[in-house]
């Protein structure tokens, strides 16, 4: 399918422009297990500033990363040890998730992060860990370094933008974090039988679906608000929590006051007899 689409045109012209959101639309698609990786990665530190920040600099870094891998290919393609490598560094990422100490509802989480420079270089590496998966593939549907660099320009910014859906959306869905990791080991292990054999390589159509299924998995189930949630301790800390209206807020605010005041002003008055 994909080398039907890429045979359309050899050059920057107007069909290659059309190609764009088909490719788009691909990316989005095939980016979602590194999507899910990142989001898991930033998600290791503390507060959505220094998460968008992580997730900004470090898809920086993987872009640059990225163009320097695809320049290079016809050399690091020749060495199966970076595919080797590659494979392994998903695969450890997989383990070390499931491996990883459970919180109170036995879910797993990704690791955590002192500070930013210490997320940084992960999310990078992990992207270029991908990047030999999807490079790989393009250089051999097309020859056309262009419109491979312009595909791998749209990947990142498209990681971006869904790595921030999944950084939101890893809090909602119970399973989610697990699936994306199970797709992971999907990019790992299809990296391993590249090198063992190519023609054993399962086609992009079949990944698609194998994703799929997963993220349909990832997203059965919604997760419970508890006590201890955020959402929920916002709502207990916040006055007349429950009253629906505003009208109930003030009376209620008002009958507090009111009984606040009743002690002293039924309180009996103390005579004194006036001496004779």
């Amino acid at each position: 399918m994909l080398d039907q689409l890429l045979d359309i045109s050899s050059n920057l012209g107007v069909d290659t422009l059309l190609l764009l959101p088909v490719l788009i639309a691909l990316e989005a698609v095939l980016s979602a297990d590194n999507a899910i990786a990142l989001a898991a990665i930033a998600q290791g530190l503390e507060g959505e500033k220094l998460q968008r920040q992580a997730l900004n600099f470090g898809l920086l870094i993987a872009f640059v990363l990225r163009v320097a891998l695809i320049l290079a290919a016809g050399w690091v393609l020749q060495f199966w040890q970076f595919e080797v490598l590659g494979a392994a560094y998903l695969l450890w990422l997989v383990f070390k998730h499931f491996t990883a100490e459970t919180d109170s509802e036995d879910h797993h989480h990704g690791p955590r992060f002192a500070s930013l420079i210490q997320a940084i270089p992960i999310i990078a590496f992990t992207d270029l860990a991908f990047s030999l998966d999807s490079v790989t593939t393009a250089l051999a549907l097309s020859k056309d370094v262009l419109v491979i660099l312009l595909g791998g320009l749209i990947g990142v910014l498209t990681l971006r933008f869904m790595a921030g859906l999944f950084i939101r959306w890893l809090d909602e869905f119970e399973h989610l974090e697990d699936a994306g990791f199970v797709t992971v080991a999907f990019v790992g292990l299809r990296l391993l039988v590249r090198v063992v054999d190519p023609s054993l390589v399962p086609p992009e159509w079949l990944m698609v679906l194998m994703i799929a299924a997963v993220f349909t998995w990832g997203f059965s189930k919604r997760a419970e608000a508890t006590p201890d949630s955020p959402a929920a301790n916002t709502l207990d800390e916040t006055p007349g929590a429950g009253l629906s209206t505003v009208a109930e807020l003030e009376k209620a605010q008002a009958e507090k006051a009111g009984l606040s005041a009743a002690p002293a002003s039924d309180s009996p008055d103390v005579g004194y007899a006036e001496p004779s």
